[in-house]
């Protein structure tokens, strides 16, 4: 087995241990901020994959390129769609305004619909 392949193995397990202790010592009230914050970093990986599609030279490197794009794009959307659902939990909501009352002196006698007149009492009201 190639050395350079054995220690990139090595350093991707280490950094996966490390990356589970680090988020499982993450209280839940915390979890949805910064996993909104850490998804945006996926942009990294859309660079890496337009890198990857920059030197293809076979039609497997092309499909690895697009898969890893694809895949960076939706973690990208979705960190900000999920932050920017958070934030709305935290904006004030505006009071229910009332609807605007109908005085019976603003509507004309027979209108439609109101009951008054002899327009409303055709219609049964």
């Amino acid at each position: 087995m190639n050395p350079d392949l054995l220690n990139a193995l090595a350093i991707f397990l280490l950094a996966i241990l490390v990356g589970f202790e680090v988020i499982s010592k993450v209280p839940a009230t915390l979890h949805t901020p910064l996993m909104s914050g850490a998804n945006s970093i996926h942009g990294i990986v859309m660079v890496g994959a337009m890198l990857i599609a920059a030197a293809a030279d076979n039609p497997f490197s092309y499909v690895l390129a697009f898969i890893a794009m694809v895949f960076g794009a939706a973690n990208v959307v979705g960190g900000y769609v999920v932050t920017d659902r958070m934030l709305q939990m935290f904006r004030r909501r505006e009071p229910a305004k009332a609807a605007p009352a109908v005085e019976a002196a603003s509507v004309p006698a027979g209108t439609p619909g109101t009951g008054t007149g002899a327009a409303g009492a055709a219609e049964g009201k």
